[in-house]
C-alpha cells in the first residue's frame, strides 16, 4: 500500500499528478541504499518535477534540492505533473538498475502508458476503494482535492479552505495559495501544480 493512492479528482485533473516513490525493504537491501535515493532524486530532477522530498528531510517547498539530496535518508519521493516527464524519468531509472523498489501512483492506464514507454511493465497494482463511514462528515470533493495529495493528513481543511477564500479574495494568487500549502506535506508528494489549479477553480476563479 502506498500514502499516494487515495488522491481524488477528475480524470482530467488526475491525468497530471503522478507521485514516484524509492524505499528499501528492511532486511533485503537496507545496506548502502542512501547513495540510491539520493541518485533517484537526482534522476527524477532531471526530468522537471514539480515536487521532490524525503520523510526524513522535507520537500523542496522548504529546502533547495541539494539538501535534500545530501540529507536523504527514509522514503524519497518525486511528483510529475505530465506523462511525459514520468516516462523519461522511468525510462532514466530502468537504466540506472538502482536495485530498490520503485512505486507509482496515478491513473491506471496512464501509468501503464508511460511504463510502456519506458520498456517497463508493472510487477504489482493497487486500487483504492475510497473511504467508508459517516462520509457526510467529510469536507467537500473541492476541498478533499486539495488534502489528500498529502497522505499522512497534514495539510489541514481549515488551511485549504482559507486558501481558497484568499484566492476568491484576490488576496492571494493560486500559485501563492498553493505554495502556502505545499511544505505542509513534508514527505513532498503534493503536487502544488494540481493544487493552484484546484484552487482557482474552488474559488471560482477558472476562466
Amino acid at each position: 500500500m502506498t500514502h499516494t493512492l487515495h488522491r481524488r479528482g477528475t480524470a482530467e485533473s488526475l491525468s497530471q499528478d503522478y507521485v514516484m516513490i524509492m524505499l528499501k525493504a528492511i532486511d533485503f537491501n537496507d545496506t548502502d541504499y542512501i547513495p540510491k535515493l539520493q541518485e533517484f532524486l537526482r534522476i527524477c530532477l532531471r526530468h522537471d518535477p514539480v515536487n521532490i522530498g524525503c520523510e526524513t528531510k522535507g520537500c523542496m517547498y522548504e529546502y533547495p534540492p541539494e539538501e535534500i539530496i545530501a540529507d536523504t535518508r527514509g522514503d524519497t519521493h518525486a511528483v510529475f505533473d505530465n506523462p511525459r516527464a514520468l516516462a523519461g524519468a522511468l525510462r532514466d531509472l530502468k537504466g540506472a538498475d538502482l536495485g530498490l523498489s520503485v512505486v507509482v501512483s496515478g491513473i491506471f492506464e496512464k501509468v501503464d502508458e508511460c511504463l510502456s514507454k519506458a520498456g517497463l511493465k508493472h510487477h504489482t497494482a493497487n486500487f483504492s476503494l475510497g473511504v467508508w463511514g459517516k462520509t457526510e462528515k467529510l469536507p467537500g470533493n473541492d476541498v478533499l482535492e486539495i488534502t489528500t495529495m498529502c497522505g499522512h493528513a497534514m495539510i489541514a481543511t481549515n488551511l485549504a479552505k482559507a486558501m481558497i477564500e484568499e484566492v476568491r479574495t484576490g488576496r492571494k494568487t493560486p500559485e501563492e495559495a498553493a505554495g502556502v500549502l505545499t511544505p505542509n506535506c513534508t514527505c513532498g508528494i503534493f503536487n502544488p501544480a494540481r493544487a493552484a489549479k484546484l484552487l482557482a477553480k474552488a474559488a471560482g476563479k477558472n476562466s
